[in-house]
């Protein structure tokens, strides 16, 4: 029994032995692993390359990949034997380009062997980048939206508009400055015509224009630029037609008071203190100059309506206005005042996708807690 089990022991030894050395010999000298494959989501003008060395460092310590596109060498890449993932990226510059790769070992003597591999690939573009589905879902739901809500806003059906402090006291600004007598200062930033902030304070001129008008207030509308100077008189104009009261309307009304900055301010700051408005409106963009109207408004009495999207600014309109349309707010004036279906739809599409994208990163955040990270980068990537 001993004996057989000796015999046993001896022919497993053998087998394990004969299966080593075998599995050796199969083994190849410069082993490597080479993957070559379009690059996913791009326009066509590269091919991703990956590459992991299967020899040890002491057999080979050093790989060479020789680069060729549409048959032309381009370059040699130089790979270290540190058993680790290799990957690049080959530009072509061209879609529809074939890129081979050769792959060469240097043995311990730094003699070159090879080539031990070869792979092809074709650069390819792709339709459309499947990573960004979630910005197409974003951009498809807001633009639904918008068709929806101003579909519902031509039909007359009411869409709410959270409610805007500074907005809804012009009336009451605009009638004290009618029971007092005194004029209405309308100052639309000092900025220029292509500024945003200018356009959205243009927006706004007309309807308090048109109050005006309808109140029989005394009007001013100094202004800084030439161009906002040209706009600003047509839409003036256009708000006393509108009101029915074309015949109070005066060219002098909005006047160029400075092209300068401190220029400007000292101009207007010097009407204001000579003719004393009871409300003054500071809306649009402001630099140094805002603390220095909102000041002397606030000197001589004058309720004040400001409103502006430069951040630095905001910190003195909030502590020497009345009221002050912060950011966004000055955008939604006009939609807020007009009730133009166009707008109102645009802007309650606005606020609804916000909440919705809120709503989706808390979402995200939540999955997050879990380790699951799929769903911010579904909505977000």
């Amino acid at each position: 029994m001993k004996k057989i089990l000796f015999l046993a022991l001896v022919v497993l030894v053998s087998l394990s032995f004969a299966a080593a050395v075998k599995a050796e010999e199969e083994r190849p000298l410069y082993g490597c692993e080479l993957n070559l494959y379009d690059t996913p989501n791009d326009d066509g003008i590269s091919v991703e390359l990956e590459f992991m060395p299967l020899s040890s460092p002491d057999e080979v310590p050093q790989y060479g990949i020789d680069l060729y596109v549409d048959g032309v060498f381009m370059n040699t890449l130089t790979v270290v034997n540190a058993q680790a993932l290799f990957i690049y990226t080959v530009p072509t510059d061209k879609r529809g380009a074939e890129v081979r790769a050769e792959v060469f070992a240097y043995d311990a003597e730094g003699t070159r062997q090879g080539p031990v591999q070869v792979e092809k690939a074709i650069s390819t573009a792709q339709w459309y980048y499947s990573d960004r589905i979630g910005a197409f879902i974003w951009s498809m739901l807001f633009i639904g939206l918008i068709m929806i809500l101003i579909g519902k806003a031509k039909k007359g059906q009411d869409i709410f508009i959270r409610r805007i402090a500074g907005l809804e006291a012009i009336d009451d600004a605009v009638g004290r400055a009618t029971e007092m007598g005194r004029p209405v200062f309308y100052i639309p930033g000092t900025s220029i015509i292509d500024d945003i902030a200018t356009l959205a304070s243009l927006n706004i001129l007309r309807p308090v224009a048109q109050q005006v008008a309808t109140y029989e207030t005394p009007f001013s509308v100094p202004i800084k630029d030439p161009v906002v100077l040209t706009v600003a008189q047509d839409i003036v104009k256009e708000a006393y037609m509108a009101a029915g009261r074309a015949d109070l309307h005066d060219e002098g009304m909005v006047y160029l008071a400075s092209v300068g900055q401190f220029d400007y301010a000292a101009a207007v700051n010097g009407a204001m203190v000579r003719e004393k408005p009871a409300t003054v409106f500071l809306l649009g963009m402001f630099w140094a100059e805002s603390l220095m109207l909102a000041e002397t408004a606030n000197t001589v009495g004058a309720i004040q309506i400001a409103g502006t999207d430069a951040t630095s600014q905001l910190p003195f309109f909030i502590a020497a206005c009345d009221y002050t349309l912060i950011g966004e707010e000055l955008y939604a004036a006009s939609a807020y005042m007009s009730r133009e279906p166009l707008l109102l739809g645009t802007l309650k599409a606005q606020d609804m996708i916000k909440g919705a994208v809120i709503f989706a990163m808390l979402l995200s955040l939540v999955f997050m807690l879990f380790g699951i990270d799929s769903v911010m980068n579904f909505f977000f990537q």
